[in-house]
């Protein structure tokens, strides 16, 4: 049997009259008492006979529509099987069916029928014999289950009956998605700024549905992986994976299948499907099952109201906000080109126009701004397909929405045969339904500075600058690295590095701020950082002064280095060369011995003496040479008398001998303070000391007692400079009182003087170290302290340090100095 004979309704007992035949039950067979052709019976003009007339006509047309209905059946049939072979979506399948009808110059009917008998012996051939008996009035045959095919056919007729995506949703489960297992479908609306909304679902709860009603941007979920990566995801079981979804609670193991759908090159949304179980590999004719069904979700997503229809043409018509794109790319400073997608003859996206260049376009070939406005991008870059992956990025954002932002991307122009390279920070963004390229060539001072940033990186270095005018201190990120301190805290000055290093560098770091600050030299120091997270490193601080035309000092600039690496390198290769030239190792170890020895009776930093009424600080700088340790010695002590011994002195010479006869001399005046005798008797038996208990020793002091209760100083020098007393606004040396050096001769008297002191006054005690100089007179050395020591400090502590800092002498030796402030 073929069905491309034109149908004819069949005749039997349910069979309507001919065209030319009466109506009604008479027309059937005439009856035995009428004669006469043409007489009409009461029957027959009864209301009776035109009953059954219309009776007989309803069963025709329902007839009729029957054989329409298997008729529609038929052709989604057809389109299925040619679903089936030409792997295509449905609406494709209804395209090529039109088109080979017409082609063959047969109705669609015909030709499905032809389709369907010769696509093998399979259900489909069953199922059009039997509309083709139906039509010829035979008994119909029980019809089996749906194909692939009819399936797909009843769910797009559902999901387009429905006129939205929620009755598409439902319709893809209950018709397409169930008989494939699946429990549940969401299928997520993608907006403009990659966000996700669930427009339609399926199998879920009320509740759950409007727990996930909208996911944000950066979101991390499985729909949001489909539509960053622009292809299909099958997930086995739920379980092994991180990514948070819809219903997943109810189904922890269930398999997962997620698709972007989208036309034109741009993601509309996704289609997410769910199995209650793990999903096994599914067979090819089920994921180009589930292909068409993500085509139909996509036409329905396009069809929303709030979604705008797709570009399907070379985009140059009026897009909704190009011109305030346009007005927007004009107002920024960054070269930008405004690219509206270019459509391929399939309707896929193939390239992006440039509809608009701004002003302060910069074509990295030089080229100008017509050579490059309305060209297709490739065709003006066409090396855009290359390492950097430019076009790859803009297709990415136009399809789903989420921007994109690099630094240092290198662009390719190509001239003629020469490809010119430019680094640019680069970003893209979709607007509407136009992509937003900017881009910033990165010119040769940004390249240096960012070659800069690098290397201080790796070299662990951090820069600085401090404006000695206005105070203000600048640091770079890496210095606030290397510091440990957060980058909003302020930056450290130069005054308070003591305050962040270890206690046995202090003198070092105040030789390089006398040298700086001072002799505006450049200078630099090794010291340990300790860091607010109690890490030490060990660090180097270079520095240079910055002076103005008249040679007056305005700021400092200068870097640290974090050295710790390099340190213990040394720390090792020290030891190794120790090991080999032994002699070196003696000497060495004989000036470190003199060094502790020193500096474990006079310590550079020692606590304040409390006493009521008074404020004590001293201050001991050893000798930059180890070579050069001297005899300098200082001493403050509160006596059984509750008075208070201040002492200085300087022994002769440097070396092992100078240390150790520094310890008898001021071992010795302690033990003899005890006796409550006054400065003058105290420098006389120091003398008898000096002379006859050491080996011809001779030395320098000044010796002070201060009565607490009646506020005054009685104090004898023996050669040593005098005291400075600081009073309000001037500073000025103690009258001289007479006495020689001790150990000179074997017996000699000194002079005593007693000074009152007033709240405020300062009085300091120091040795030569501090002001001595070969270039000059002690006079004019003692001249330089006055005006560096005047007007006092607020704090005292931070008075000796400013004289130490400040400090003029050149003759590398030790400094001692004791600072005394009555309150």
């Amino acid at each position: 049997m073929t069905t491309s004979e034109p149908l004819q309704e069949p005749v039997g007992q349910d069979a309507p009259p001919p065209p030319d035949a009466p109506a009604g039950p008479s027309a059937l067979a005439p009856s035995p008492d009428h004669h006469v052709p043409g007489a009409r019976t009461e029957a027959e003009t009864s209301g009776v006979g035109r009953l059954a007339a219309t009776v007989e006509r309803l069963r025709g047309e329902i007839r009729a529509a029957q054989a329409a209905a298997d008729g529609r059946a038929l052709i989604e049939l057809a389109k299925g099987v040619l679903i089936e072979r030409l792997r295509c979506g449905p609406a494709v399948a209804a395209r090529q069916l039109a088109s080979l009808a017409q082609e063959a110059g047969v109705s669609q009917l015909e030709l499905a029928a032809d389709i369907v008998n010769q696509s093998s012996q399979d259900h489909l051939a069953e199922v059009a014999s039997g509309f083709a008996s139906r039509a010829n009035g035979d008994p119909p045959a029980e019809q089996a289950a749906p194909s692939i095919g009819a399936r797909l056919r009843t769910a797009e007729s559902g999901a387009l009956a429905g006129g939205d995506t929620q009755a598409a949703a439902q319709s893809l489960l209950a018709h397409a998605l169930a008989p494939l297992g699946a429990c549940s479908v969401a299928v997520w609306s993608a907006g403009s700024d990659a966000s996700l909304a669930l427009a339609g679902h399926a199998g879920f709860g009320p509740g759950e549905a409007d727990r996930w009603c909208y996911v944000p941007p950066g979101v991390s979920t499985l729909a949001r992986r489909a539509l960053t990566e622009r292809q299909p995801v099958h997930i086995t079981d739920m379980s092994e994976e991180g990514l948070p979804s819809i219903g997943r609670a109810y189904h922890p193991r269930g398999g997962r299948i997620a698709l972007p759908v989208g036309t034109g090159g741009r993601v509309n949304g996704v289609l997410e499907i769910c199995w209650p179980g793990p999903l096994e590999p599914q067979p090819p004719q089920i994921l180009r099952q589930i292909d068409a069904l993500a085509e139909l979700c996509a036409h329905t997503l396009e069809s929303r109201p709030d979604r705008p229809a797709p570009p399907s043409t070379d985009t140059w018509a009026a897009t909704p906000g190009l011109s305030e794109l346009v007005e927007l790319a004009d107002g920024l400073y960054d070269p930008v080109l405004v690219l509206v997608p270019y459509m391929g003859p399939d309707g896929q996206l193939t390239d992006f126009r440039v509809h608009h260049v701004n002003s302060s376009f910069v074509d990295p070939a030089g080229r100008p701004r017509s050579a490059v406005h309305g060209a297709l991008l490739l065709e003006a870059y066409p090396m855009a397909v290359g390492g950097s992956e430019l076009f790859e990025k803009i297709e990415r954002v136009y399809a789903t929405g989420e921007p994109f932002r690099t630094r240092r991307m290198t662009l390719t122009a190509l001239v003629g045969q020469v490809s010119l390279a430019a680094v640019a920070d680069v970003s893209i963004s979709r607007q509407g339904g136009c992509v937003l390229l900017i881009w910033r060539i990165e010119d040769e001072a940004a390249r240096l500075a960012h070659l800069l940033q690098h290397a201080q990186r790796l070299g662990r270095i951090g820069g600085f600058e401090e404006n000695l005018t206005t105070g203000e201190v600048t640091w770079n990120d890496q210095l606030f690295d290397l510091y440990g301190r957060p980058h909003d805290a302020p930056p450290v000055p130069l005054e308070a590095l003591t305050s962040y290093a270890h206690a046995d560098d202090a003198a070092a770091i105040r030789r390089f701020l006398r040298t700086v600050l001072h002799h505006r030299r450049s200078s630099s120091a090794a010291f340990r950082l300790e860091r607010p997270d109690g890490v030490t490193r060990h660090m180097r601080v270079i520095a240079e002064p910055v002076l103005d035309a008249d040679g007056r000092l305005l700021s400092v600039r200068g870097a640290y280095q974090d050295i710790s690496s390099q340190h213990w390198t040394e720390v090792a290769l020290a030891a190794t060369r120790d090991q080999l030239a032994h002699t070196e190792q003696q000497a060495a170890e004989s000036n470190r011995l003199t060094l502790q020895l020193q500096h474990a009776i006079m310590p550079p930093a020692q606590a304040p003496l409390s006493s009521p009424g008074l404020q004590i600080a001293v201050r001991y700088r050893p000798a930059e040479s180890e070579s050069m340790v001297g005899g300098d010695w200082y001493d403050a002590v509160t006596l059984p008398s509750k008075q208070i011994m201040l002492c200085v002195g300087d022994v002769a010479g440097h070396g092992i001998e100078a240390a150790t006869s520094m310890v008898v001399l001021r071992n010795a005046m302690r033990g003899l303070a005890v006796t409550g005798a006054g400065p003058a008797q105290l420098l006389s038996w120091l003398n008898i000391v000096a002379h006859h208990l050491t080996a011809h020793v001779t030395a320098t002091a000044v010796c002070g007692l201060y009565d607490p209760e009646r506020h005054t100083l009685r104090w004898a020098r023996a050669g040593h400079l005098p005291p400075v007393l600081l009073r309000g606004q001037k500073a000025a040396p103690l009258p001289t009182v007479g006495g020689i050096l001790l150990g000179a001769l074997a017996d000699t008297d000194y002079e005593e003087r007693e000074l009152s002191l007033e709240p405020g006054d300062t009085l300091l005690m120091y040795t030569d170290g501090l002001v001595e100089r070969r270039d000059e007179s002690v006079q004019d050395s003692l001249a330089r302290l006055l005006t560096t020591a005047g007007p006092p400090a607020a704090d005292l502590e931070q008075q000796l340090d400013r004289l130490l800092t400040h400090s003029a002498s050149d003759t590398d030796d030790d400094t001692c100095l004791i600072g005394v402030r009555v309150t």
